[in-house]
């Protein structure tokens, strides 16, 4: 490490203002601030410093998303070898998913960061860090089989529009990864939807019936809700998104989150009792319904889909997610009541947690303003007056 900080140092007079390479002060900014913890201070007031700052921040929130993103590696390889009806071990199902999954990873970091860098090269500003999470968490949320350029397309979109355009990491009112994929959904519903799109190579396999590669929800929707158990779903070992399928890596991943302190209990706590008390009106209610998606249980509604994922990643988001501590309570059961609202009676868009989370986004500030205005008048109330 001494060496990597007497190379950077060396390195650092020519990037500097009025060094031959000023213009590249950005670029290097982040990278001096990626490898060590900034040794800038303020200059005024009173400030409390450690060593967890943004990046750090984000590497944390990176590292709580590895156990899903492993999973979704190793079921990437499962679920293609199980559809070919081929016995294949383990480091060949390992092998295969990272053969997928790691170039969608690459060009998510690569087009993303490219566009940071430039925004920050323009402005002359830092570099902003929030990439280091949405570049992981884009991936993820997507169908392996997604055209590597459509990964290009939905990522420059979720950076310029859903980011840049308001001020970058911090500023954004909705979720970048989620703008992402709802892009991806609404412009190329084909590379999004149906039972092709959530096996690797399954539109080129031969002799495969379709229904293989239909996820729980969908096949739900078809009036096959047994199709998989709860065991099945909690576990992971079924059709769908890359790093979504696994509740129990998800939850291992929250388990981190909530140990550092980055990621709020209460959002998750809340979107996940939303979502049970829905699913449990909708299973009194529809006992004698075609809806297929109504005879699920609760519990399993849960576990389907991109529920869990959303509600410990991305519902929790500390941009665009409510900030008042009952808001937060608020803004998560909302959005898992809405997420099995739209599942249930959008048969054509059973998975409902993206525009779930995306409508509160939306909503959040008007849930803090609420929040506070409600705390004003209520110690009003307790205010004594001296005459």
């Amino acid at each position: 490490m001494k060496a990597l900080r007497k190379l950077l140092d060396n390195i650092k007079p020519h990037v500097s203002k009025g060094g031959r390479f000023e213009m590249f002060h950005s670029t290097y900014d982040a990278f001096e601030t990626l490898l060590f913890v900034p040794d800038k201070t303020n200059k005024n007031g009173v400030h409390v410093r450690d060593a967890i700052d943004m990046k750090r921040t984000m590497i944390v929130v990176v590292l709580a998303l590895v156990p899903a993103l492993l999973f979704g590696i190793w079921n990437t390889g499962y679920q293609h070898f199980l559809a070919q009806g081929m016995e294949a071990g383990f480091w060949d199902m390992v092998l295969h998913g990272a053969l997928r999954v790691v170039p969608i990873i690459v060009v998510s970091y690569g087009t993303g960061l490219g566009i940071e860098f430039i925004f920050a090269q323009i402005r002359g500003h830092e570099v902003n860090e929030g990439f280091l999470v949405s570049g992981m968490l884009i991936p993820l949320i997507l169908p392996v089989d997604i055209p590597l350029w459509m990964v290009v397309v939905a990522t420059a979109f979720a950076v310029v529009i859903g980011k840049e355009i308001f001020g970058g990491s911090g500023m954004n009112i909705w979720n970048p990864a989620l703008l992402a994929r709802a892009f991806l959904f609404f412009a190329y519903p084909a590379q999004m939807s149906g039972d092709i799109v959530w096996i690797s190579g399954f539109s080129g396999m031969e002799g495969v019936d379709a229904a293989t590669g239909a996820t729980a929800l969908g096949a739900a929707v078809a009036g096959n809700s047994d199709k998989f158990s709860i065991m099945e779903s909690f576990l992971g070992v079924i059709p769908g998104s890359i790093g979504e399928t696994s509740t129990l890596a998800i939850l291992l991943g929250a388990l981190v989150l909530i140990y550092t302190g980055i990621g709020s209990w209460k959002v998750m706590t809340s979107v996940f009792a939303g979502g049970l008390l829905m699913g449990l009106v909708f299973n009194w209610l529809g006992a004698e319904s075609s809806n297929g998606l109504m005879h699920i249980s609760a519990l399993q509604h849960l576990t389907l889909g991109g529920f869990a994922f959303g509600a410990v990643f991305m519902a929790t988001d500390p941009v665009s997610a409510s900030r008042t501590e009952a808001g937060k309570w608020i803004y998560g059961f909302l959005i898992g009541v809405f997420a099995v609202l739209i599942r249930v009676f959008n048969p054509a868009y059973p998975e409902g947690m993206m525009l779930a989370i995306l409508l509160m986004n939306t909503f959040a500030p008007l849930i803090d303003h609420f929040v506070v205005e409600a705390n004003i008048k209520r110690r009003l109330k307790r205010a004594v007056v001296k005459a």
